[in-house]
């Protein structure tokens, strides 16, 4: 009876979509995903710390320190004294296998080399901490990939217009998403620039009103991060935004200030296409 007299009134009842089905979902897993995601970033500041006590000359052997290879490598030898005194055919095996085939025996020679010349300092407390430190990395990385699993599985049924977008990548777009929820609850996309802290903060006193150029920084942390990263990516594989950041630049805007108003043009256009369902179509 109160579901009759509920669809027999005036109320305007909104279907309800997809994505507002996998929202809470969504939302989980991608701010599940950022906390991981974090952790892990300050865990290699610590494998970076580590590296710089026990071998330091490492860093210009390698392009990254955080490299499978590199991780394999410090597994096994945590220091340079221990590499110094690795076997030489065990090490090329190692970073061979590690690398696969990227590094053979020239590059062993190399890093046993420094190894052995090395300033960094022998401590087997920190050389303990570097190995449970990698361990820790490893595992947050399989974490992390079932989460993103979970995520892909969940954007695959959504299908979301702003995929097409050059440069937004799953990850971003999910946390948008999932952080705006249903985009007929805004108004507008400012309302949405709002909600993400990314609109100028406003000081007034009395009548005195005065509109400052730094963000407000309130709201949603998670969908100001995901559109920054956005915007980043948005700018640099997409000529219509590449062209108007260069443009912002131009005007004697620093980098910060330039790529927020990016930001701006880029919610205006995910508000606009997930509003009409249409792609993104790349000008001619």
């Amino acid at each position: 009876r109160t579901i009759a007299t509920m669809l027999l009134s005036d109320v305007d009842l909104k279907s309800y979509t997809d994505t507002a089905y996998h929202n809470e979902e969504l939302k989980s897993l991608t701010r599940y995903r950022f906390d991981k995601v974090r952790e892990r970033a300050k865990l290699k500041q610590s494998v970076s710390r580590l590296v710089t006590i026990l071998f330091p000359e490492l860093e210009k052997l390698v392009p990254s320190l955080h490299g499978v290879s590199v991780y394999a490598l410090l597994s096994e030898y945590p220091g340079a004294k221990q590499i110094s005194e690795a076997h030489l055919t065990k090490l090329t095996n190692l970073l061979s296998i590690a690398s696969k085939g990227h590094y053979g025996k020239e590059k062993a020679i190399q890093i046993r080399e420094a190894a052995k010349s090395s300033i960094g300092s022998v401590m087997p407390a920190k050389s303990l901490e570097l190995k449970h430190t990698i361990k820790l990395i490893k595992e947050l990385t399989s974490e992390i990939d079932e989460i993103e699993d979970s995520i892909l599985q969940i954007m695959d049924e959504l299908h979301p217009p702003i995929l097409s977008i050059p440069g937004v990548g799953i990850q971003s777009a999910a946390m948008i998403l999932a952080e705006i929820g249903d985009f007929s609850n805004f108004e507008s996309p400012d309302k949405i620039l709002a909600y993400a802290g990314c609109s100028p903060s406003t000081y007034q006193s009395g009548k005195l009103t005065n509109c400052y150029a730094h963000m407000e920084k309130r709201g949603s942390r998670y969908l100001r991060y995901a559109l920054y990263n956005a915007t980043k990516y948005v700018c640099h594989w997409n000529p219509v935004f590449a062209k108007y950041l260069a443009k912002k630049r131009a005007e004697g805007k620093h980098y910060n200030v330039a790529l927020s108003h990016a930001t701006k043009k880029l919610v205006r256009l995910i508000y606009a296409l997930q509003k009409s369902g249409k792609v993104y179509l790349t000008a001619a």
